[in-house]
Formats: C-alpha cells, structure tokens, sequence
C-alpha cells in the first residue's frame, strides 16, 4: 500500500511540469499571432529601422553571452582542470542564457514617433501571467532550497554562491526587461503598432522563459540531490524522499521543455518587406 502511495505521490509532483509546458505550448499560439500581424502589416520605414536594429542588437549580445560561456569554461579548466568536465555544459547555458537576458533587459528605445498622449499596453496582452509568476515562483523555490542546504553543511560555500547568483541575476535581468517593455510608450503611427507589439511578446517570452529555466535547472538538481541522500531516509515509509525526487523529476523535465520553447523565440520578428531584407 505504501508503495502505491508513493507512486501516486511520484505522479502528482510531475502534475505541475506538465501543466507549465502546456502553458508554453499555449504561448506559442501568440507568438504566432504576433509574428502573423507583422507580416501582414505594411510598417513605416522606421519601423523598418527599428526592425533591423533591434534584431543586430539581440545577435551581438546573445554573441557575447556566448563568449562569457566559452571564458567560463576556460576559465574552470584553468583553475579544476580535469575535474571541470561536468561544469562545461552548465557554464555554457549560463553564459548563453545570460546572453539571451542582456540583450532584452538591454534593448534600444525605438526611435520612431510616440504616440500623444503616451499610451502603454497591459502586460496580460504581452505574456500570461500564469509564465511570469511561475519564472519568480522558480526561482524563489531554487534560492530557498539553496539556502536550506547551505545551512544545513550539504552544500559547499562555491556551489551555494553559484547556485544562488545565477538564478538570482537572471531574475533582476527579467524584470528589468518586462518593465522596460511594459513602460515603454506605443509608436504614433498605427503600422508600426503590430510591430511594437511583437517586440514586446517577444522580450516578455524570452526573459521569463530564460529565467525560469536558470530557475528550474538547478531547483531540480538540488532536489534530486536531496532526495537520494541515504542519511534522508528513515524506517518505514517516508515520503520525503520521494517528493524530493518526484520534485526533481518534474523541475528537470520542466526546464528542459521550457527551454525548447526559448529556441523557438529566439528567432527575431520578421518582416517580408524588401527594405528589412535588404
């Protein structure tokens, strides 16, 4: 009986990753609705311009985080040598999702028009909020496990630091972001309002899926840590460790589904227009 507890218990923690990447699946419709206003809007040349300039500024700084996570790399084979093997993929996400939250958090203000007076849209049009709150919800889950461990001398004083920086930076970086694009005055050309509009889906969808990932990534790995100590189990059945690891389980398979979900945004907005094309 207590077997079959447990395997209910297993199947209710996976409950909520299965919800979050239904609710990414569901963002992908807007994405394609946005994308799909772009593309039959005929913007003005400014829009145009602010079309290119926005998508060579997302290349350069996602290029950067790039080489921040190669430094990374370097860097751990220089100080750990060969014991660093396991931190090549980690510091490399990192680098490249800090890529993906610098270039939103800083993006250049259109130059185009404003429109008198200032009219800003609310960010339920841009993003649910259901992938905000659960980027926060994440990300507070992850530093507070964190720092559970750290008090309790199962995690080591570096791993505690890195484990509490990278989440963290990744949720001021998104905010600062969903708050540049939420205060941000709409243009006062109406061809370019499809435009506006796309960059901001866009950047609300990139930053909250780039930190709920930093988020949940290492949520998951701590918990799966946590849940297969031996020193956690006692006699007869305890459940802690099974939603330690169902816990796990689920932040892990989230993360990863939100993660695919990133390389589908990470495409700039796009016009059929022969002056962006050019």
């Amino acid at each position: 009986m207590g077997r079959l507890i447990a395997v209910l218990l297993f199947i209710a923690v996976l409950v909520p990753g299965v919800l979050l990447s239904r609710e990414w699946w569901l963002a992908s419709g807007r994405r394609a609705v946005a994308g799909g206003s772009v593309e039959l809007a005929e913007p003005t040349a400014e829009g145009m311009r602010v079309l290119h300039r926005q998508a060579q500024h997302g290349r350069r700084v996602r290029r950067l985080g790039l080489l921040l996570g190669v430094a990374g790399v370097i860097g751990s084979v220089v100080l750990l040598a060969e014991a660093s093997v396991f931190l090549w993929v980690p510091v490399l996400v990192v680098g490249l999702l800090a890529g993906v939250l610098l270039a939103e958090a800083t993006r250049p203000r259109p130059r185009w028009k404003l429109a008198v007076p200032h009219k800003r849209p609310r960010q339920a049009e841009q993003i649910s909020g259901w992938l905000v709150w659960t980027m926060r919800v994440a990300v507070a889950a992850e530093v507070a496990l964190t720092v559970s461990l750290w008090r309790a001398g199962e995690l080591s004083d570096g791993i505690a630091w890195a484990a509490l920086t990278a989440p963290l930076a990744a949720w001021v970086l998104a905010e600062v972001a969903l708050l540049r694009a939420l205060l941000r005055p709409m243009p006062a050309d109406g061809a370019d309002v499809p435009i506006d509009e796309a960059l901001r889906t866009w950047t609300a969808h990139l930053v909250a899926a780039a930190a709920t990932v930093l988020g949940l990534l290492p949520l998951g790995t701590l918990l799966l840590r946590a849940g297969i100590d031996p020193d956690r189990v006692s006699e007869g059945y305890d459940f802690l460790p099974v939603v330690a690891v169902a816990g796990g389980f689920s932040a892990l398979a989230a993360g990863l589904a939100v993660a695919g979900f990133l390389l589908t945004w990470l495409r700039p907005v796009h016009s059929n227009a022969r002056a962006l094309a050019g």
